[in-house]
């Protein structure tokens, strides 16, 4: 298998929606991308609008949006008719309660109807739509609906009690809350969903949206400090539908699959809106990873698209390919991968496995959408982010002392990932935090923090937040290198690497290693990847010190947390863990 590029077959290219990259980009623009939606009169926007109700004015009504598969493999089925009467009748109950346009709708749910629902009934209204993590504790809820300013809540009655009761009263705004399964007892003032819906009519006229109108509401976390709110508005439809068609291949006989928890917003952008308004069908599962149940959709629902995280990717890759054998996958055509960089192993596993390339791409919260992107008729360079999307302008920068940004154009440089901003999906605001937001740009051009290469051919390349770049004894090191050489090793299932303190080199590259089943932690085996790291990256890039843990610490999103490893080997503070699913241990 080539480690350094996969080239596509002709019929990829040719039944690509984005065929020839470089005629499209030559010649794309944003009106044309607007183009393609319906939009409201007088210039109006909604993306609920875009996403349902001109399915079904197209005549596609009856076709499936929507299918969730419950724990116990039990299934719930909406067309597009029937999730835009439910989505109506939530409409219904936000406006009968005064719930109207700018306010801010939260909910707190795992992967049920109900949140779909309430998302997209919550935009149909003009109101504002901002989701939580199911897995928050009580302290990171009540800090982000406290920022966002919450009108309203939907959640269970499980979750209310156990993470809003004990606060509740100090959240002035919040003044309805709806649960998802009401008990003889419930809470007092919280209203049954089932019963409100019930009593409401299935018909209701979206509230008229300006494209700049706020939509969404998606919190974000730094290494310190409060959550920040990224606010995106009704116009971001334009890029999450045809970065949906571009980067993804969506279109209208698509059954898409993005595993993605609609706590973060990727479950909102490419869990709810593309696929929607590209007409496709929405896969979701409400129950945990597991590796023969996910193989298990992929064959039953016969998946065309899917879209997960390189975590999950790993998890399979650790669980065997043995296992995806068995299992009929044909159906699949274009895998995709969201979260953190995907290292080259995964990428080819894909093919070696599956029959296909996982393809990476690159975007942020702030974002809103993907920005870089490895596409179906494109060549993939493992370990790539891919190029641009079209319309989207990306450059190397560096950050000058006096304030300004230099562009670099050297290929093969490292310096911070920019865009020049304009694209619809871009946040507009940090919710209550204009500073905050302002810092983010500098000579025309968004800053993402993030510390990236482009080669020759207008390939991007990851190589490490800014934060987390090593540098020792002159050398700048960028931990995805060192994790992608380390995971090449048959043992390792997971790396993350940080920079330790030295009173020579200033800094030492220290590595944290999860391994494959039917490996164990031995002194042996930690000087063979020691070993295996220098013959790959020579010695000054390779690690001086491996750790074995069964888990490393990430977010709900997939990104192992090097910054928490870091904090805890120094005995430093540890900043927000808010976004904190897996501990090592």
């Amino acid at each position: 298998m080539d480690w350094q590029r996969i080239r596509k077959r002709p019929e990829d290219r040719l039944g690509a929606n984005l065929a020839d990259y470089d005629a499209c980009a030559r010649t794309f623009s944003w009106a044309q991308a607007r183009a393609l939606l319906d939009g409201l009169p007088n210039g109006g926007l909604n993306i609920a609008h875009e996403a349902v109700d001109r399915q079904v004015a197209a005549g596609n009504g009856v076709r499936l949006a929507l299918r969730c598969i419950g724990r116990d493999d039990r299934v719930r089925d909406f067309t597009y008719e029937a999730l835009g009467a439910a989505i109506n009748k939530f409409g219904n109950v936000l406006a009968r309660r005064g719930v109207s346009k700018g306010d801010r709708v939260f909910t707190l749910l795992g992967r049920v109807p109900e949140l779909y629902i309430a998302a997209l009934g919550t935009l149909k209204n003009g109101s504002v739509f901002s989701p939580l993590f199911s897995a928050f504790g009580p302290e990171p809820i009540k800090a982000r609906m406290t920022i966002g300013d919450a009108k309203v809540l939907i959640t269970s009655e499980a979750f209310y009690r156990r993470k809003i009761e004990p606060w509740r009263k100090e959240l002035a705004t919040l003044q309805h809350i709806f649960l998802t399964d009401c008990s003889n007892n419930p809470p007092e003032g919280a209203t049954d969903l089932a019963a409100a819906m019930a009593d409401c009519p299935d018909s209701f006229e979206t509230i008229w949206t300006a494209p700049e109108d706020m939509a969404l509401l998606h919190f974000t976390s730094g290494t310190t400090g409060r959550p920040k709110g990224a606010v995106h508005v009704h116009e971001a439809a334009v890029g999450h539908h045809i970065t949906g068609r571009f980067a993804l291949d969506l279109r209208p006989d698509d059954v898409f699959w993005c595993t993605a928890d609609p706590g973060w917003v990727t479950g909102v952008s490419y869990g709810i809106i593309s696929p929607l308004t590209n007409g496709a069908t929405l896969i979701v599962d409400q129950a945990d990873f597991d590796a023969e149940r996910w193989y298990r959709i992929l064959e039953r629902e016969k998946v065309s698209v899917w879209y997960t995280a390189p975590t999950a990717i790993r998890m399979l890759m650790k669980a065997g390919a043995g296992i995806a054998g068995r299992f009929d996958l044909s159906h699949l055509r274009l895998m995709a991968s969201v979260g953190e960089p995907l290292n080259p192993e995964a990428v080819v596993w894909g093919v070696e496995a599956l029959g296909k390339p996982f393809h990476d791409n690159w975007w942020q919260t702030e974002t809103g959408g993907i920005m870089i992107s490895n596409f179906r008729s494109m060549d993939v360079k493992p370990g790539s982010m891919g190029r641009p999307l079209p319309g989207v302008g990306a450059g190397i920068v560096e950050r000058c002392e006096d304030g300004t940004v230099r562009e670099i154009v050297a290929p093969m440089t490292s310096g911070e990932l920019a865009l020049r901003p304009g694209w619809p999906s871009m946040m507009r605001a940090y919710l209550h935090e204009d500073q905050r937001y302002r810092k983010c740009f500098a000579d025309g051009w968004y800053l993402t923090g993030d510390l990236a290469m482009r080669d020759d051919e207008g390939y991007y390349w990851f190589v490490g937040r800014a934060d987390d770049v090593i540098k020792s004894a002159g050398h700048l090191i960028g931990p995805f290198e060192v994790e992608s050489a380390l995971m090449e090793h048959p043992a390792v299932a997971e790396a993350a690497v940080i920079g330790m303190p030295d009173p020579t080199a200033g800094e030492f590259v220290k590595a944290f290693v999860a391994l494959k089943g039917g490996f164990e932690p031995s002194d042996a085996l930690r000087k063979e990847l020691l070993g295996h790291a220098r013959q790959r990256l020579g010695p000054a890039v390779a690690p001086k010190d491996i750790a074995f843990r069964q888990n490393l610490p990430k977010t709900r999103s997939g990104k192992i947390m090097r910054r928490l490893l870091k904090a805890r080997e120094l005995g430093l503070p540890e900043g927000d863990l808010s976004t904190l699913e897996s501990e090592e241990r």
